[in-house]
């Protein structure tokens, strides 16, 4: 789910996760991505020291799974070893602000390849004391790959049966995903969740049923859209199979539903739970920041363009662009991207209005089913935040991705429009990035992932839709729960706009940690509208030990 996230890759060369340790303060830089070391270093609120930086931007992980875990932290920090932060937080004060209620996400691992649940007594334990601290609630992915794994229509739901009722128990919440993609397969991922398998067989002799760029290379992440209604799953259409799936979870769990345990359905619309075309991928050697490829070349897609085409009376724009460049070149380098490309011509506009018109109408589909699956329940939807070549005219990573913004077109207005219509909230993960920060580590770039957010956020709430987030990677420390709570929470906004939701990512060892676990619960608090009486108090008590004194600040 998943930095998602959001998900922003910079991947130089390879390395071995298991063997990068460094010491921050309150940071694991257990990155579950190197996604997470872009959010890392942009975000305001993590501090790392340059050498860490720069290792960190020797990582080469697939932005993959929203919802991919972290490689094992192989150290704590000490004391004496945690760098030097400004002298004074200047601190808001939240009270009186907003409820904005706070679930956390589980492990990846929580429920295994047959559906069992792992470890019920330590989750038991730790769920206990997200609870003692206020928690609203817990999100998890329930796995395509695994529910309805070797047969068609045959369900296994014991493992989430087992764990919904501990959730219960320990009086939380539940976020639920609709998981309709791969997990795992990168580089460092502890966990690995495939399609179902009769998926793949059916994939192997019909590779059309995935997403394909221009040489052909298909990606197994999740299924094309162009099967939405092609009946090629042993006789069901791709919609239908979502359908049946979350109308066999909405069966199984009644109670869970009728006791409002589930508060909210996020449906799965895309490669790593978004909604998106899966443009950028470590599989396909894609380095940040890279403007990715388009993915329309299975025959179900192309013969959908064709039809597009004939309507329009240009049966020769049947085709993608043929010089749009790779996945790792820059909009100058090409023809079709470049300031006055191709993309602005009467071709470019056809092709890229059909191109963003089949990820909109492929999430009307799926959520439609979905409120008719889980009505009376809230829904929502993941974007990712795509900030590189923000500040170029075309926008390239964002029309690869399937959203058509360049600069004289709106290109989320007709998302939120769609996620209005079905009543969804929207879930954008970008909320914590920082443009400043993020020029000075990858100029290159021209990202402005402030200006993005900007632009997704008030094309939300111009439609009255809920907007939700997450963090994009482990956050431990004050600086950055307060980046957070601004972002939440906006000061001075004349409307009294806020997040609906925010969900932290994620449970683990290392947030159970004393030290970790007060400042999240002091978090907690600021989200909920509570009063803290240790603005300053608690800043001078962390500055005294970035000094490596033994004096002790009063409270």
């Amino acid at each position: 789910m998943a930095i998602s996230s959001i998900q922003f890759l910079h991947s130089l060369r390879p390395f071995n996760a298991s063997s990068f340790t460094t010491k921050t303060p309150r940071v694991s830089l257990g990155f579950r991505s190197s996604v997470d070391f872009n959010l890392c270093s942009l975000s305001s609120g993590f501090f790392v020291s340059s050498s860490a930086r720069s290792r960190a931007r020797d990582l080469v992980r697939d932005k993959g799974e929203r919802t991919e875990d972290y490689p094992p932290v192989t150290d704590s920090v000490d004391d004496d070893q945690v760098v030097s932060t400004p002298q004074k937080l200047h601190e808001r004060d939240f009270t009186d602000t907003p409820y904005v209620p706070i679930y956390v996400m589980l492990p990846l691992g929580v429920v295994s390849m047959n559906c069992e649940l792992v470890d019920p007594e330590g989750l038991m334990d730790q769920l206990r004391i997200l609870k003692s601290v206020n928690v609203d609630g817990v999100m998890v992915d329930c796995w395509w790959g695994i529910v309805e794994a070797n047969a068609p229509q045959v369900y296994n739901w014991s493992g989430y049966r087992r764990l919904f009722q501990i959730v219960r128990d320990q009086k939380l919440k539940l976020q639920v995903v609709m998981s309709f993609h791969e997990c795992g397969g990168n580089v460092g991922d502890d966990v690995h969740i495939p399609l179902p398998r009769w998926v793949t067989e059916i994939g192997q002799s019909n590779p059309d049923i995935y997403f394909t760029d221009r040489d052909g290379r298909r990606n197994s992440d999740c299924l094309s859209w162009g099967i939405d209604k092609e009946r090629v799953l042993k006789g069901r259409t791709a919609v239908e199979v979502y359908f049946d799936y979350m109308r066999s979870f909405r069966v199984e769990f009644d109670e869970f539903f009728e006791d409002k345990i589930i508060s909210e359905i996020e449906v799965g619309l895309g490669p790593c739970g978004e909604l998106r075309y899966p443009s950028y991928t470590a599989k396909h050697d894609w380095e940040y920041p890279g403007i990715g490829e388009f993915q329309c070349y299975d025959k179900y897609l192309m013969k959908s363009l064709t039809k597009a085409a004939e309507a329009r009376g240009h049966l020769n724009w049947a085709r993608g662009p043929d010089n749009a460049g790779s996945y790792n070149s820059t909009p100058h380098e090409t023809g079709f991207f470049c300031d006055g490309g191709e993309y602005d011509s009467y071709y470019g506009k056809f092709f890229l209005n059909w191109y963003s018109q089949v990820l909109v109408d492929h999430g009307n589909r799926v959520l439609a089913l979905a409120n008719l699956a889980f009505e009376g329940t809230c829904i929502a939807s993941k974007v990712s935040g795509i900030h590189w070549w923000y500040k170029t005219a075309s926008h390239a990573a964002e029309l690869t991705a399937g959203f058509y913004n360049p600069a004289n077109r709106d290109g989320y207005a007709p998302i939120a429009a769609m996620l209005k219509k079905h009543g969804a909230a929207l879930n954008f993960t970008c909320v914590e990035l920082r443009t400043l920060d993020q020029h000075e580590d990858f100029p290159e770039a021209l990202a402005d992932p402030e200006g993005l957010v900007w632009q997704v956020l008030n094309a939300a709430w111009d439609v009255c839709i809920r907007v939700a987030s997450e963090n994009a990677l482990p956050c431990y420390d004050r600086e950055g729960y307060n980046k957070i709570l601004e972002n939440a929470k906006p000061l001075n906004d004349p409307d009294g706009r806020h997040l609906s939701a925010f969900t932290y990512l994620r449970l683990s060892p290392v947030l159970m940690e004393s030290h970790n676990f007060m400042e999240f619960e002091r978090f907690v608090k600021r989200m909920h509208g509570e009063a803290v009486s240790d603005l300053q108090a608690n800043s001078n008590k962390r500055q005294t030990k970035l000094q490596g004194t033994d004096d002790q600040v009063a409270a």
